[in-house]
């Protein structure tokens, strides 16, 4: 493709050649000639004068590289939609593998795929260009909307709705067992039949290994947009709002409440029965016990306000010295004061 061509498809401010060839998109330090590659932190900006990429994707201030550009507000976006344009997905033939086991109850749409050894129940609608991937199982009632892609391994359970456009990555469970036990008076537990749903609504994706659990009651529901990273679990009961990000590992516990656009990094836990608000950001192996405000960003277990977690990290690695200062403090102090008592008692004499 020329890279004039690029540019206006991407709708960049190109400065080069609007004829020369790219062929292919990578990194800044595997980009070969020929290959467009792209910068999106200025710290990376050594690298990005050192790469043999034939041109770069960068943002409008950008100065000092002696290469055609491309210019964008956001380069990484501009990136992502390159990939696609220079790496296109295979392309893929809608089909029904005869190992898989279809009941005469479930309603397919047009162009629907379902792979091999998979398992569509009763009462199951599959909207138009679906794909099923190998070894899944589609329980009974599920809905699942059109273009949406289950991959194979993926597990969704009984009476599980989801929406237009959704990924589901290998492995997924939807729909499982919330964690319900009711202690009886011998002491044992009473499993509390799980009667709830999951609804995933539209352009989620979820992530491979990652686990959904059904309401005991109601619904454990993901709005639109949101996206779950490989390895997380939403307990049961959860909502979770749109255009959120929930990064590996992620424990959300029973009747979480995360709000729209929050960013929780890898291995956040929220303690369950509280609400996240709006716009939170908390950082990597952040403890969540209580309720956040909404827009604050926050660190440590349990959580703080980044910027007070941000100190007390810093003083950690002093806290050995800091408690031999306040143990030689504490000796002499209680040396003035002995001094001190013996000097009161001789005056009193």
């Amino acid at each position: 493709m020329k890279l004039g061509e690029l540019a206006q498809r991407l709708e960049c401010q190109l400065d080069g050649d609007p004829g020369l060839d790219i062929t292919g998109i990578a990194t800044l330090e595997r980009a070969i000639e020929g290959e467009i590659s792209f910068l999106t932190n200025i710290k990376y900006h050594a690298e990005a004068k050192a790469t043999k990429a034939s041109a770069l994707i960068v943002r409008p201030d950008c100065s000092g590289i002696m290469k055609p550009l491309l210019k964008h507000a956001n380069p990484y976006l501009v990136f992502a939609k390159a990939i696609e344009m220079l790496m296109p997905p295979p392309a893929f033939t809608p089909a029904i593998h005869p190992t898989a086991w279809i009941s005469s109850s479930a309603k397919l749409g047009l162009r629907v795929s379902v792979g091999a050894f998979s398992f569509i129940g009763e009462d199951v609608a599959l909207e138009d260009d679906v794909i099923i991937g190998s070894h899944c199982a589609i329980n009974q009632g599920v809905i699942i909307g059109e273009k949406t892609v289950i991959h194979s391994g993926c597990a969704i359970r009984e009476r599980v709705r989801i929406g237009r456009r959704c990924i589901v990555q290998n492995n997924a469970v939807i729909g499982s067992d919330g964690f319900g036990f009711a202690r009886q008076e011998d002491g044992t537990w009473y499993k509390i039949y799980q009667a709830g749903t999951v609804i995933i609504e539209d352009d989620i994706e979820i992530g491979a290994g990652s686990t959904i659990d059904r309401a005991t009651l109601g619904e454990t529901r993901i709005k639109s947009g949101t996206k779950l990273d490989n390895l997380v679990h939403v307990g049961h009961g959860c909502e979770v709002g749109n255009d959120t990000l929930l990064c590996a590992q992620v424990g959300l516990a029973g009747s979480t409440t995360v709000g729209n656009k929050v960013i929780l990094a890898g291995q956040v836990g929220a303690a369950g029965h509280l609400t996240i608000g709006d716009g939170v950001t908390a950082t990597a192996q952040s403890g969540i016990p209580g309720s956040i405000d909404p827009n604050t960003w926050v660190s440590g277990s349990p959580a703080m306000p980044h910027k007070d977690w941000l100190k007390a990290s810093a003083v950690m690695p002093r806290l050995p010295e800091i408690q031999k200062a306040v143990k030689r403090l504490e000796r002499r102090i209680e040396r003035l004061e002995e001094l001190s008592k013996v000097k009161s008692e001789g005056f009193e004499d």
